[in-house]
């Protein structure tokens, strides 16, 4: 991850504003933190980006790692945390890698969901049916109850 730093002044001729716009375009961006700066007759807006170049390798030891707390909203990256520990269990569960059962864009994807099921796991790039029928009943919220028992309905998930 890297950070870039960008000055618009209030009056400006859209010449900071191409140049910001420009560079937003041509890198994956993580968070854009902004704040309007007031100096005596001065004003302008500080724009402070956080990024990773489009161009950077992702794979091998040159990969790119995103830290999720700066990706993430606050509750979103708690989900994502209890989501990854679980993935974990699964994981020593089944011999497998962590990444093998979902990896952690695939993770964050889930973590963004309001309700885990097996046709919201279908909507999260990567996650695919077979990934789903393998992993999903470890994931999968039951949150409908079966109204003559009580117990969870397995069938609607």
């Amino acid at each position: 991850m890297q950070i870039k730093l960008f000055t618009v002044p209030i009056g400006d001729n859209g010449e900071a504003v191409d140049e910001m716009n420009r560079f937003l375009r041509g890198n994956k961006i993580l968070q854009v933190d902004s704040q309007l700066v007031n100096l005596d007759r001065d004003a302008f807006w500080t724009f402070c980006i956080r990024y990773i170049e489009k161009g950077a390798q992702t794979a091998g030891a040159d990969r790119v790692k995103v830290d999720y707390r700066y990706v993430l909203d606050e509750a979103t990256f708690a989900k994502f945390s209890k989501l990854r520990e679980l993935r974990k269990k699964v994981a020593a569960e089944e011999g497998l890698p962590a990444y093998a059962v979902f990896t952690d864009e695939e993770l964050a994807g889930l973590a963004k969901l309001d309700v885990i099921s097996r046709k919201t796991m279908l909507s999260v790039k990567g996650i695919g049916d077979k990934k789903v029928e393998r992993f999903g009943k470890y994931f999968i919220q039951k949150t409908e109850k079966d109204e003559t028992t009580g117990t969870p309905d397995r069938e609607n998930s």
